[in-house]
């Protein structure tokens, strides 16, 4: 264990974030500012701009995003999925779970401080707006601790107003994702009573993220993400993550400028790297499970070091080995290991997209239902065809027997599968007797578009005993 200071050393037994009895204490950090933080501030722009986007964009008349849950049907970067593409879901599923347990090895909870939705919204929207309205980190404690002035109640009107703005934005985005952006005009549009189930969660998921972003607020990684205790068994000595050099900073305390003979090391003590930060906690402990590699701490303390003439780096993204045994970072078994099987099952996944078809067809012989025997000799069969197109045009389909063993009569009108859509048919397979060699014989059925063949599929076929 790092060293640190008697300052502060039950860290690991309770929350930051709480006190001794575990009532909740509010967090004021100091607005961040930096290098880091601006680079930050740069790719949450980016994230949140195609956030924002992703579900009006169209890929060949396709949303570029959209996930409805209700109808089963998703659209992933203007691809259809349907059910029937579950196993794609599980194996991707899989995929991102291993790529983050090998990003998280090498380079610990690097996503929850550059690329997590809830600590952008958090960070870069909600607590930019609360420093605009109530000012510095030490002016938002005063205003908290203050009676209910005039001042007070038009800051907390303004605020929380834009607060629930903003989550009704979130929450409308959120719904777009799910039933798309046509829907979600309908019901913004259309009167109330005609939308009922609909609005109901376009204010629930609203409710739910003004609770988050507005109170819940750091206690969502915390407390309930189980990414944060994950990392506890995903990160060693040679993860890289956000750390402070005990070896340069120990001991710690105030520094006399000019002064040779000062007794302490480079850290002085400030606790501007306490005060930066989001969740509460004090990286001088060392790594803990409500750090979310923010990197406000490491652009505190560079401003400090800069001011007292020492090198940067005192906190810094790097390792416990480099710290304190000066190791560079070393390719692992681990990571070997799981890098091997990402790129595994990546290679699967990519093999699985690629053989993928324009349209899925399933047949099965009509239940209940008997052969029958024409006046020309031969042997009828009913069958269901269910088909789903999973491209943005309209396809027509033409179903036949290879070769001359049989015909196919397609019950009422030609095939057609509308864009996106699901298409269900009837259909009558005919074989003269004579081809049949068993009551129970296999049959081929050609599934084609406009003389292209889809998908070849076999079914069974019932006929009378041969010689009868």
């Amino acid at each position: 264990m790092n060293e640190v200071s008697s300052k502060g050393r039950d860290f690991r037994d309770r929350l930051a974030t709480a006190d001794k009895s575990g009532r909740r204490l509010w967090v004021f950090p100091t607005k961040p500012k930096g290098r880091l933080h601006r680079a930050r501030a740069i790719v949450a722009s980016f994230l949140l701009a195609f956030l924002f986007a992703a579900p009006f964009i169209r890929v060949n008349g396709n949303p570029l995003l959209q996930f409805n849950i209700i109808e089963r049907h998703f659209f992933i970067f203007g691809m259809t999925f349907w059910p029937q593409d579950f196993h794609l879901f599980v194996l991707f599923g899989i995929t991102l779970a291993l790529f983050i347990v090998l990003l998280t090895a090498i380079y610990g909870r690097v996503f929850c401080g550059w690329a997590c939705p809830q600590t952008i919204f958090l960070e870069m929207v909600f607590r930019k707006i609360e420093y605009l309205i109530d000012g510095t980190a030490g002016q938002q404690r005063k205003l908290a601790a203050a009676p209910l002035t005039a001042t007070k109640l038009t800051k907390r009107v303004v605020k929380h107003t834009l607060f629930f703005g903003i989550s009704f934005l979130i929450g409308n985005l959120l719904l777009a994702y799910i039933i798309g952006t046509e829907d979600l005009f309908k019901i913004i549009s259309d009167p109330p009573s005609q939308h009922i189930t609909g609005l109901t969660f376009m204010f629930l998921f609203s409710g739910l993220f003004y609770f988050v972003f507005a109170s819940f607020r750091e206690q969502a990684c915390t407390l309930v993400c189980p990414y944060a205790r994950l990392q506890s068994v995903l990160l060693d000595t040679n993860t890289i993550v956000v750390a402070y050099d005990h070896k340069r900073g120990e001991p710690r305390g105030p520094r006399a400028l000019g002064n040779e003979k000062q007794k302490y090391a480079d850290c002085i003590d400030c606790e501007a790297c306490v005060r930066v930060c989001p969740t509460g906690i004090d990286i001088r402990n060392g790594t803990q499970l409500d750090c979310v590699n923010c990197t406000a701490c490491i652009d505190a303390c560079n401003d400090v070091m800069d001011r007292v003439g020492s090198p940067r780096g005192l906190i810094r993204y790097s390792s416990l080995d480099a710290i304190e045994k000066n190791k560079k970072f070393r390719i692992t078994g681990r990571i070997i290991a799981y890098t091997v099987v990402l790129t595994l099952l990546a290679s699967l996944m990519t093999i699985l997209m690629l053989s993928r078809t324009d349209v899925e067809a399933t047949i099965m012989r009509t239940p209940g239902s008997l052969f029958q025997e024409t006046a020309s000799g031969g042997i009828k069969n009913l069958y269901n065809i269910k088909l789903i197109n999973k491209t943005s045009n309209e396809m027509p389909i033409s179903l036949s027997i290879p070769g001359e063993r049989g015909k196919i009569e397609v019950v009422g009108s030609d095939i057609v599968v509308d864009k996106n859509g699901l298409a269900e048919s009837v259909f009558f397979i005919e074989i003269p007797k004579e081809k049949l060699f068993s009551p129970n014989s296999l049959v081929e059925v050609e599934v084609r578009s406009e003389g292209k063949l889809i998908e070849t599929i076999r079914t069974n076929f019932m006929g009378p005993q041969p010689g009868r």
